[in-house]
């Protein structure tokens, strides 16, 4: 059974930065794209990043280009996700992801794992 924790988020001011982690176990984490999903109160979860098994190829939604960043360590079991330059409207519940899939990822159904999810708020 595969099992996706995440730790890293909280309070923090506009401008200011925070990282998400989410430790995989259960399977090969080396054969899984990951994802971080994202919704806000009265929105529809949408897809943050995404990264495909080898960490070569990555995804991100126009929201958050150059301001969050995607990586893994294969070795560790872990994905991340480091935000910067934080606005109030990234305020969510953030979701890590995972699927048996060489490549990114990019809609919801194809993810299989999920993680429980962590509160991101962003104060102004």
């Amino acid at each position: 059974q595969v099992q996706l924790v995440e730790s890293g988020g909280g309070l923090v001011q506009a401008g200011g930065s925070l990282r998400l982690s989410c430790a995989v176990s259960g399977r090969t984490f080396s054969n899984y794209a990951m994802g971080w999903f994202r919704q806000a109160p009265g929105k529809e979860r949408e897809l943050v990043v995404a990264i495909s098994w080898s960490g070569d190829s990555t995804y991100y939604a126009d929201s958050v280009k150059g301001r969050f960043t995607i990586s893994r360590d294969n070795a560790k079991n872990t994905v991340y996700l480091q935000m910067s330059s934080l606005k109030p409207e990234d305020t969510a519940v953030y979701h890590c992801a995972g699927a048996s899939s060489m490549v990114v990822l990019t809609r919801h159904h194809q993810y299989n794992y999920w993680a429980q999810g962590t509160q991101v708020t962003v104060s102004s």
